[in-house]
C-alpha cells in the first residue's frame, strides 16, 4: 500500500507539472498512423496548381476561349478532387487519433458539528473531502473510456469504509466504456451514476452551486437515500441526446441492493429524461451553476424500482422513486442567477438516513429548492456568489415527525471552479428525538 501511494504521489507530481491549467485538464493525443497525413498533402497540393497564362494564351490566339472554358472546368473538378480528398485524409487522420485527457481536483473541508460526538459534544473535523483523479480517452470515433480514481471524506470521524474510499482508502468512483453509434444513441458499461436525480444523477461535484450536495443525497454530513456505491451502480446505461439536445435520456440496469437483502438477486431498473428548452446539456455531466456561461432551463423526470427486497427484516418488499426537477441558469447582466428545485417520492427506501428518522423500508417525500446569485462586481482577485437551500423530508410513519434542513453560504471563485473558497451554514431540525444541530464548513477547492 505504502508502494502504491508513493507511486501515485509521483504521478500526481509529473501531472501537475506537465498539466494545463485549465478546467477541462491535460489535453493530449497520439496518431498511429504516422505518415498518412503527409501523403494526402503533398496530392492535394499538387491538384492545387493553377496556371497564370490562360489570359495570355487567349490574348495572343493561341487558346480559344472554348479552349479556355474547358480548362477552366478541369480545373475546377480537380479543385474539387482535391478538396475531396484533403477531406477524407483529415477524417482518418482524426479516425486514427487515440485522444486523451488527464485532470485532477480537490476539496479540503473543516467543520464544526454541534452535538456532533457521541457523547453529545461539539465536533471540530478535519477532512479531505474528495480528491478525484480523472483519466478519459477516445479510441476511435465509436470507443471511449472513463475513471475517477477517487477518496472521500477521508478523516471524517467515524467513518472508515476503505474499499468504497470512504473515510479511508483509494476506489474507482467511476469507471466505463462507452460506445457511441451517433449522438443520439450511446451503450455505456462499468460503474457510473445511477440516472436518478439532477443533483447527484448528472451534476458534477467538482461544479455545484452549494457547498454540497443536499442532504438525502449524501451531502454535508448526510448519506444517501438510494443503494448505491457512493453515488454510484454498476450495470449498463443506454442514453443520448437527440433532437439536437432537445431531450437527453438515461436508462439503466444495475445491481441495485446486493447480497441477502435481495434474496433474488433482481436487477434494478433506473431512468431519466430531461428537456432543455433553452441550451442544451448534453454531456454525461452536468454544472450545478453556469456563472453566467450558458443559459439553461431543464425539466427532468426520474424513476427508479427494485423488486422482492428484504428491508428492515420485512421480506418480498419492492422499491420505488420517482422525482421531477426543474433547473434555471441565466446570465443578467453582468451578473448570473442559478435556481434549482426537486420533489422526490420515496417508497420502501433502501437505506437508513442519518440526521432525520426515516428508516429502510419506510415511505417518504423529500423536496427541495436552492438558488443563488452570482454578483457582477469583482471583489479583489474573484467573484461572490451567495446561495441559499431548504430541505425536507417528511416521513409516512404516524409517529414520526418531519427533518428540515436549512443553508445558507456563498461560494468566491478565484479562478472558476478551479480555484474557489466557499463557507456554508445548515441549520438541522432532526426531528423530535434529537437535538438541533448547527453546521459549519469551511472548503478549499482547488483542480484542474
Amino acid at each position: 500500500m505504502h508502494r502504491f501511494v508513493k507511486i501515485l504521489f509521483v504521478f500526481m507530481v509529473c501531472i501537475l507539472w506537465a498539466g494545463s491549467s485549465a478546467w477541462g485538464g491535460f489535453k493530449f493525443g497520439i496518431d498511429d498512423q504516422i505518415g498518412v497525413g503527409n501523403h494526402g498533402v503533398s496530392q492535394a497540393k499538387e491538384y492545387g496548381r493553377q496556371d497564370p497564362l490562360i489570359d495570355i494564351l487567349i490574348s495572343k490566339g493561341i487558346l480559344t476561349e472554348e479552349e479556355a472554358k474547358k480548362i477552366q472546368k478541369e480545373a475546377v473538378v480537380l479543385e474539387e478532387q482535391r478538396r475531396q480528398e484533403v477531406q477524407e485524409v483529415a477524417k482518418e487522420i482524426k479516425d486514427n487519433q487515440l485522444r486523451g485527457e488527464i485532470g485532477c481536483w480537490t476539496q479540503v473541508w473543516y467543520q464544526y458539528v454541534e452535538h456532533g460526538k457521541k457523547d453529545g459534544g461539539d465536533l471540530n473535523d478535519f477532512m479531505a473531502r474528495r480528491f478525484y483523479l480523472y483519466l478519459k480517452g477516445d479510441i476511435t470515433q465509436h470507443f471511449s473510456f472513463f475513471t475517477h480514481i477517487a477518496a472521500d471524506r477521508i478523516g471524517q470521524e467515524g467513518l472508515d469504509k476503505p474499499s468504497l474510499g470512504l473515510g479511508s482508502g483509494i476506489a474507482f468512483r467511476d469507471l466505463w466504456i462507452t460506445f457511441k453509434l451517433n449522438e443520439a444513441l450511446k451503450i455505456q458499461a462499468g460503474r457510473m451514476y445511477i440516472p436518478l436525480t439532477r443533483n447527484y444523477g448528472t451534476t458534477s461535484t467538482k461544479a455545484l452551486l452549494t457547498t454540497d450536495l443536499p442532504f438525502l443525497q449524501g451531502g454535508v454530513r448526510g448519506n444517501i437515500f438510494y443503494a448505491s456505491k457512493v453515488g454510484r451502480d454498476d450495470g449498463v446505461v443506454l442514453w443520448g441526446n437527440p433532437l439536437d439536445g432537445l431531450i437527453q435520456y438515461r436508462f439503466m440496469v444495475s445491481e441495485g441492493v446486493e447480497n441477502d437483502n435481495n434474496p433474488d438477486d433482481n436487477l434494478r431498473f433506473a431512468g431519466r429524461v430531461a428537456v432543455n428548452l433553452l441550451e442544451p446539456e448534453t454531456g454525461w455531466f452536468n454544472k450545478g451553476t453556469y456563472l453566467g456561461k450558458k443559459k439553461v432551463l431543464s425539466l427532468g423526470f426520474g424513476y427508479d424500482t427494485q423488486n422482492d427486497l428484504t428491508l428492515n427484516g420485512r421480506e418480498d418488499q419492492d422499491n420505488r422513486v420517482w422525482t421531477a426537477d426543474v433547473f434555471f441558469d441565466h446570465p443578467i447582466g453582468e451578473g448570473a442567477v442559478t435556481v434549482e428545485a426537486s420533489y422526490i417520492d420515496i417508497q420502501n427506501c433502501t437505506q437508513d438516513l442519518n440526521y432525520s428518522e426515516l428508516r429502510a423500508g419506510e415511505d417518504a417525500k423529500n423536496w427541495y429548492i436552492q438558488a443563488g446569485y452570482l454578483l457582477p462586481c469583482r471583489i479583489g482577485p474573484g467573484r461572490i456568489q451567495p446561495y441559499v437551500r431548504y430541505e425536507t423530508v417528511d416521513v409516512d410513519v404516524h409517529d414520526k415527525d418531519d427533518s428540515d434542513y436549512a443553508s445558507a453560504g456563498f461560494n468566491y471563485y478565484i479562478k472558476g471552479n478551479n480555484a474557489k473558497i466557499s463557507m456554508d451554514y445548515t441549520y438541522v431540525d432532526n426531528g423530535r428525538y434529537k437535538n438541533d444541530q448547527s453546521i459549519a464548513t469551511f472548503q478549499l477547492a482547488v483542480g484542474f
